[in-house]
């Protein structure tokens, strides 16, 4: 199937028109005083109304839109330390953005009753891929002096390069204290033995360059490290447990990993 020309070519067509008038005054005698008059103040009233088309068309290119939070959770994780266990958030958000997610600039997250705020840029933020959607934000969020997290209501605002923004509310309501003992990871003479109440626990493994390199859901929680069926390049691992029910999990140091 052909396309006319003409469809794509609007200048092209003011041009074909202006020169057909021009024909038509100039074949019937009428180009000269006031029929002269009205063909220029036709001409003059083409013209402006294309160029206001050309121009609505390039504001309507250039306008702006606000990111959008899809949606976002907090979940509270419980890290190893030699006293009690150390708590941080991991605050990850769905976002969404015409201009892609390379667009975003800023992400912030408050805690208005308590008067708390983080920030994070684009340089700070890490990306993981779920599902073929894009999540954005940070595992190590915490308070001053590690004190705990206060519950309740948070705000994250999220800002694109552009200067625009949205906002979106969270309620965090994890328990004040451990549901659950901290669990624990050994591996030593080629088995590996673990001690946890929570509902999963994974192993995270790392490299010789102590590098993230994969996860391991733990169908049993002892046994020979060679059921594992690690890779050769996993040189240690960390015990990741998750009580997916309350949005908290705990953290272990990591071991070296005995082959």
């Amino acid at each position: 199937m052909k396309t006319a020309n003409y469809i794509f070519r609007p200048l092209g067509l003011l041009s074909d028109l202006r020169s057909a008038q021009a024909r038509f005054f100039r074949n019937s005698g009428l180009l000269g005083g006031s029929c002269h008059a009205a063909f220029m103040r036709q001409h003059r009233f083409m013209r402006c109304f294309f160029l206001g088309i050309i121009l609505l068309f390039a504001l309507l290119s250039c306008s702006r839109s606000e990111p959008k939070i899809v949606f976002g959770f907090i979940e509270l994780v419980y890290y190893q330390d030699e006293g009690k266990p150390v708590e941080r958030f991991s605050f990850f958000i769905l976002p969404e953005d015409e201009d892609g997610i390379e667009n975003l600039d800023e992400l912030f997250l408050y805690h208005d009753r308590e008067q708390l705020r983080w920030h994070l840029t684009s340089n700070d933020w890490i990306t993981y891929t779920h599902n073929d959607k894009t999540w954005i934000g940070s595992r190590s969020i915490s308070a001053v002096g590690d004190e705990p997290l206060p519950r309740g209501q948070y705000r994250a605002v999220l800002v694109n390069k552009g200067g625009e923004r949205s906002e979106r509310n969270f309620s965090f309501d994890a328990p004040e204290e451990l549901r659950y003992p901290f669990p624990s990871l050994q591996m030593s003479e080629g088995r590996y033995t673990v001690t946890s109440a929570y509902p999963s626990n994974r192993l995270v493994c790392y490299d010789e360059r102590g590098g993230f390199f994969s996860i391991i859901n733990l169908t049993t929680l002892t046994g020979t490290v060679s059921s594992l069926e690690l890779p050769r390049n996993v040189r240690s691992v960390a015990l990741w447990a998750e009580d997916a029910q309350y949005f908290t999990s705990a953290f272990t140091n990591v071991v070296p990993v005995s082959h």
